[in-house]
């Protein structure tokens, strides 16, 4: 929206003057809220809370805006508003309320706060000439009541699309928890999850299924026709739920496996750490997920995941496949709603001989320790806890000798990583004495994507997530910026930059107008003027652009319209 404040000033006073009615529902959570739903429409979500996404649990509701931004949302409980963000990316523009039940709200990707703290961010953002920005308040300083209008939905940031992200978090942990028990009263669910595939693993050595020491996927169709195994297996599902209303598909709230009508296994989404979201990559098969798309919950612990939804017993739901009889396996899925689904297969034991399991590379990194990975001219080092079970670690150099610098491979198939490693590489050549102008870069095929970097002692260090193939680049090359519409600026005043960066990335923009600052977003490779109503229509103007990537290259350019 490029209306400014002006405008939804206006689009307030509308919103205030619409009469509401707002219900209430006391949640099953042991911190209880009186909540009221957040809109005056009937709800309808794009996603639940725990949805599995890559690296991360879905962490709140979307709530659909009925495909358009400026929908007036409403506090779902009295508190104050503790903190509001606007970033270029992420949830875009955010604003958290606490409340004194110990929980905090979180409504992302708004367009516009509330018109007083609208005019408390605009100051904040001139006074220190930046778009992004994160603020804290005090209990005193902008204090809300249940049902008071406090933003206007939008599509800001990481969106696809209009709707209204909302989280519940424990204010003093900052732990997501699920707000469906808060909000069940206002949706409508008599959908079951359902299933599309389950699958079967062998443990590496100790394990067979159907004479292979591979994992096997069975469709759902094909549940009824034995499977037979040997030793030590587990067991997976793939999965998703439904809600009446839409044909958006969602998380399933629980996943519980037993053999022979004892349980093995069991999940439930109802909260998650922020440390312990990208567990979730050590909870699904990560490497079915990155070749084929495809997101299978295993019904087993991988040694080095403490996520705490997972629920098993010593075992960590293993099953040992030691009888030569059937094994009657049976899963239930359930929703928040109480809809549920249950699928019955077999595994037949059949005694067979287990290979013994021999790694096909020299080098392993360890779940339980500390990984130093070295090359020459390279250093990688993996704390412990960084990988969720062993696996086998493959390393190769190349590239030319001339080059910045070598090229290395580190490869562990598609073996995640819980956080970011340090990685440092040794520069053969200095092609630039300006030293600010390195970085690691990652290379895939013909992709280039910037890890970033320091250039310190004939070294570049960077933070890396994933591995790969990574070398040492320069960067020489400014940002480019480039007008859109300018024949049409002094009418319209809708004044924008087509701006990116082809190896760092844009780290910092700056736009005035006639000598002064004026508020510029950068939104999906855009930069869209914030306040049109600061630039005088049918005058002339001088636009000044600054833009400036992550290796300290700079572009200004000069615009008159």
């Amino acid at each position: 929206m490029q209306g400014g404040i002006t405008a939804f000033l206006r689009k307030w006073i509308l919103a205030f003057a619409v009469a509401g009615s707002f219900f209430s529902v006391r949640a099953q959570d042991s911190l209880r809220m009186e909540v009221c739903s957040p809109f005056d429409f009937p709800l309808l979500l794009s996603a639940n809370f725990g949805e599995l996404r890559p690296n991360h649990f879905h962490n709140g509701l979307d709530i659909k805006t009925q495909g358009v931004t400026g929908k007036p949302i409403r506090c779902i409980a009295d508190g104050y508003v503790s903190r509001i963000a606007v970033f270029h990316g992420g949830y875009g523009q955010a604003i958290y309320v606490n409340h004194p039940d110990g929980l905090t709200s979180v409504y992302g990707h708004i367009v516009a706060f509330a018109p007083k703290i609208q005019r408390y961010l605009r100051e904040h953002q001139y006074a220190n000439e930046t778009f992004t920005c994160s603020l804290t308040f005090t209990p005193d300083q902008f204090p809300v009541r249940r049902g008071e209008v406090i933003a206007l939905s939008g599509n800001e940031g990481s969106s696809a699309g209009p709707h209204l992200h909302l989280e519940l978090r424990r204010t003093d942990t900052e732990e997501y928890i699920d707000p469906m028990p808060y909000f069940s009263r206002f949706l409508k669910d008599t959908k079951p999850p359902r299933a599309s595939l389950v699958a079967l693993y062998p443990l590496p050595g100790e394990g067979m299924i159907d004479g292979l020491q591979r994992k096997k996927l069975i469709p759902v169709a094909s549940l009824g026709q034995p499977v037979t195994a040997w030793g030590q297996i587990y067991a997976g599902i793939s999965a998703k739920d439904y809600m009446d209303g839409t044909s958006n598909f969602y998380g399933v709230h629980s996943v519980t496996l037993f053999v022979d009508s004892k349980q093995i296994f069991s999940s439930e989404t109802n909260c998650v750490s922020p440390d312990e979201n990208r567990m979730i990559n050590g909870f699904t098969d990560y490497d079915e997920l990155m070749r084929t798309r495809r997101l299978i919950m295993r019904s087993y612990i991988l040694p080095g995941n403490r996520l705490r939804l997972l629920h098993a017993g010593e075992h960590r739901g293993v099953v040992t496949i030691d009888e030569e009889r059937d094994y009657r396996f049976c899963y239930v899925l359930e929703d928040n709603f109480g809809n549920r689904s249950t699928y019955r297969f077999t595994v037949r034991g059949r005694r067979q001989p287990i290979p013994e399991y021999v790694p096909d590379a020299d080098k392993m990194l360890r779940w339980n320790r500390a990984n130093v990975v070295q090359e020459p001219g390279m250093e990688l080092v993996v704390p412990r806890g960084y990988v969720y079970d062993d696996a086998e670690l493959h390393t190769s150099v190349g590239g030319d000798s001339a080059s910045v610098s070598f090229d290395y491979t580190i490869d562990a198939g598609n073996t995640p990583l819980h956080g970011y490693c340090d990685l440092f590489i040794g520069v053969r050549h200095l092609p630039v004495a300006d030293t600010t102008k390195y970085y690691i870069v990652e290379k895939s095929g013909k992709r280039r994507a910037s890890m970033g970097g320091k250039y310190e002692n004939g070294w570049v260090k960077a933070r890396i997530r994933t591995l790969g193939c990574f070398s040492v680049a320069v960067d020489t090359v400014p940002p480019r910026v480039v007008p859109v519409g300018m024949n049409t600026w002094r009418t319209s005043r809708n004044i924008r930059f087509r701006t990116g960066d082809a190896e760092t990335g844009v780290a910092s923009y700056k736009v005035c107008i006639d000598g002064q600052f004026v508020l510029f977003g950068l939104k999906k490779g855009m930069l869209v003027i914030q306040d049109p109503q600061r630039v005088k229509r049918g005058v002339p103007h001088r636009a000044e652009v600054v833009v400036t990537d992550y290796c300290g290259n700079e572009t200004r350019k000069s615009f008159r319209f």
